[in-house]
């Protein structure tokens, strides 16, 4: 079992900065694969980060790379998601997902087994 929390979340302006940080409790956590997704009201979720499970490999969707950076301390059990350069078009909430034993990273929400509560970024123009 896994449990995850995010933080960082809030209102910024456009062309800001935020980091959200995802605290996992468990001892699996540098066995599992972490993705960040984001989700606005009558979309579906959207994938927008992943990282491997010692951090080798990265994924990045096209509308955020260059400006978001996903990083992990295994020693800390936490996920990061730096997010620069913000735009109007990146509010949403925010979840942090984690894909336990398995190696490699996925854009795919499916193959993710724990979520977490979610944060809002709200970016305003």
């Amino acid at each position: 079992q896994v449990q995850l929390v995010e933080s960082g979340g809030g209102l910024v302006q456009a062309g800001g900065s935020l980091r959200l940080s995802c605290a996992a409790s468990g001892r699996t956590f540098s066995s599992s694969g972490m993705g960040w997704f984001r989700q606005v009201p009558g979309k579906e979720r959207e994938f927008v980060a992943a990282i491997s499970r010692y951090g080798g490999d990265t994924a990045y969707a096209e509308s955020v790379k260059g400006r978001f950076t996903i990083s992990r301390d295994n020693a800390k059990n936490t996920v990061n998601l730096q997010m620069n350069s913000l735009r109007p078009e990146d509010t949403a909430v925010y979840y942090c997902a984690a894909r336990t034993l398995r190696i490699g990273v996925t854009r795919s929400a499916h193959e993710y087994d724990y979520w977490g509560q979610g944060t809002q970024v709200t970016v305003s123009s």
